[in-house]
Parts: C-alpha cells; structure tokens; sequence
C-alpha cells in the first residue's frame, strides 16, 4: 500500500490487489502496467502471471520479489513478465523497469563466476519452483531435512 501511495503522489494512478482473486479482477480492466510480487498472500506469483497475461494481454507485467534467483527470473519472463526486480525496489527503479520495457528482456550477464553460495541459492531456487513452492517435497528431492531447507532459504544469498 506504500509502493500505491508513492506511486499516487508521483502521478500514476494506482489500485492495491489482497490476493490473487482480486488481481485478476482488477487485470480484467485491461490496465497498462502491473506490478507483481511473487509472494502473493496464500498464492504464486508465477502461478498468477498465465492468468494476468490472458486476462490483460496488452499489460506491462514487471515482477518484484525478495528472493530473486535466475530461475524464477527465466520462468517470469517465459510467462510473459517484461522485468523482473529484487526487492528493496524503490518507485523510480520500478517506473525505469516498466519504462525499459522491451518484447524479449535479457538477463544480464554476471561479469564473474557465481560464488558457491549464490549457486547453492540458485540450485535451491530451481527445485523449489519444479515442486510448485512445496518445501516438503523440495526437501525429499535434495535428500535433505526440511528444515535444513528452511534455514537455507531463510538466508538472502550474497550478490555473486
């Protein structure tokens, strides 16, 4: 609701979605732009995004998360997301985002190696979302505890 009220006072007209449900509704009023998060309350993002692209096909669709990961980066942008941004996003990153729009974003290249970390991160990231956000069944497939997945994913990997 913050992100609304800056975006307001800057201008741009604004509504606020509670969950999925609510989204597609306001989707059906064929807005130019939408601005997604990938933690939905009870929801996936990812899930969602089929549903907002069928339902609003002209729409910018720019996805904003907390755990960003090259895997769900690349299955936003399949879906039909024009950018992708990590949280924290101020308004004037996300106005550059919809803005920079192009019909096929590319990922930038890292300049360097991904740290072991990083690539840990991204190896979780990508069986999380082949099990649907299940952590139970990410964890069987890992062959690990599941909450030695949840302590894994409660830590932000590093930049590189």
């Amino acid at each position: 609701m913050v992100l609304t009220r800056s975006l307001a006072r800057r201008g741009h007209a604004a509504a606020w979605a509670r969950d999925a449900a609510e989204a597609l509704a306001r989707a059906a009023e064929r807005p130019a732009r939408i601005l997604l998060d990938l933690n939905l309350d009870g929801d996936s993002g990812l899930r969602l995004l089929p549903a907002l692209r069928a339902a609003s096909p002209d729409s910018a669709i720019v996805v904003l998360t907390g755990y960003a990961s090259i895997a769900t980066a690349v299955e936003a942008t399949k879906l039909g997301a024009v950018q992708y941004l990590a949280k924290p996003a101020g308004v004037d990153e996300i106005l550059a985002a919809f803005a920079q729009q192009t019909a096929n974003p590319e990922l930038p290249v890292a300049p360097q190696p991904m740290s072991l970390r990083r690539v840990t991160w991204e190896h979780l990231q990508r069986v999380l979302a082949e099990h649907d956000g299940n952590i139970s069944a990410t964890a069987r497939a890992l062959n690990m505890h599941r909450r030695t997945l949840q302590r894994m994913l409660a830590k932000r990997p590093v930049k590189s």
